[in-house]
């Protein structure tokens, strides 16, 4: 081989021959990322079939289980409620398991995102797409309190309005798809709040449709007052939910991807009874605003149809999340009972 000629074309020459061995090694790097990848696969494909067969062995033993129960000697009952106990703590694996292999989308992502995996395979990919989930959550609060208070006391204008609804139904959007992938992910997120979610894109679609008038004026204070103040209440559970959430976590009691909204099941009685005059004051607010739009809709000059379809929402999503936090608070003071008496 010839020695390159001197000058800048010799420099030339130099670089590229180094350039040629970085591509030679970047080839062989890449060939073995896509046989690991074929392998990959394979493994994912063996393991997805393997979970499905033994989950449905586990539903026809656990159907076997349940209906010779009852037929059982007083000896055997203890042996069958180890085994049930087994079944149920199996599932729970799997179930974790399943959180790092590819799935089907449901309905939803399918229509909106068509057939991609959204599967994410590490768990500083899932941790940091949940921690970007509730980052977005709480930066999109803190700017709809800014628009809806610019809304409700400095600018009275049904443009301004039109925008404040189309951030609140793209906000809601989002929301709806980062849960679905999250649920994919693993996420145990309850499935009130995913349909409190779908509720609320509804509500705000219906009020960005509703015409300038008469009905739309005498409700829209008291829509902008409700905004803010639920953007307030959302921006007080981030915070003490959150807190709650990476002590349970640190403790080990709680799934690694799960959300603040879940882990206001654990909070702490002292927190709780803290942030619940202000979710009990929002509820009942929902119930106002539903009854003041059915009276606004019985009025002989109401002519808009976005009247009564806010006001079923609304109803919806008091009834909702009014026995929902019952139920929490219910199981949290038995569970404090329940804690005491064992001291």
């Amino acid at each position: 081989m010839q020695p390159p000629p001197p000058g800048p074309l010799g420099d030339c020459l130099r670089d590229w021959e180094e350039l040629q061995q970085d591509f030679q090694s970047i080839q062989e790097t890449h060939r073995l990322y896509r046989l690991k990848l074929e392998e990959l696969t394979k493994l994912q494909n063996s393991c997805t079939g393997s979970i499905t067969r033994q989950k449905k062995r586990l539903q026809e033993l656990a159907l076997l289980l349940k209906k010779c129960k009852s037929s059982l000697p007083s000896g055997a009952e203890e042996a069958a409620q180890e085994l049930e106990n087994q079944i149920k703590e199996r599932q729970g694996l799997f179930f974790d398991m399943e959180a790092y292999l590819p799935k089907k989308n449901g309905l939803y992502l399918s229509l909106v995102l068509g057939n991609v995996n959204v599967t994410l395979l590490s768990k500083q990919a899932k941790f940091a797409y949940k921690d970007e989930y509730e980052k977005f959550k709480l930066y999109l609060t803190i700017i709809l309190i800014l628009i809806s208070f610019t809304c409700r006391f400095l600018l009275n204008s049904r443009v301004t309005d039109a925008t404040f609804n189309f951030l609140l139904v793209w906000y809601y959007c989002t929301l709806t798809i980062r849960e679905s992938i999250l649920i994919n992910n693993g996420s145990r997120i309850k499935g009130w709040w995913v349909f409190h979610h779908y509720v609320s894109t509804f509500l705000s679609g219906v009020m960005l449709t509703w015409p300038d008038g008469l009905m739309y004026q005498k409700f829209r204070n008291q829509f902008l007052s409700f905004s803010m103040y639920q953007s307030f209440v959302q921006f007080l559970q981030y915070y003490y939910q959150s807190g709650c959430l990476y002590r349970l976590r640190a403790l080990g009691e709680r799934h690694t991807m799960d959300l603040t909204v879940e882990g206001f099941q654990s909070w702490m009685w002292r927190g709780l009874t803290f942030l619940l005059p202000f979710l009990f004051f929002g509820q009942f607010w929902q119930l106002f605003n539903a009854l003041t739009l059915f009276s606004l809709a019985r009025d002989p000059e109401c002519k808009e149809w976005q009247v009564l379809m806010c006001g079923l929402p609304f109803l919806l999503l008091f009834l909702g999340n009014f026995f929902t936090t019952l139920r929490v608070v219910h199981q949290k003071f038995h569970s404090q009972r329940h804690g005491n008496k064992k001291e």
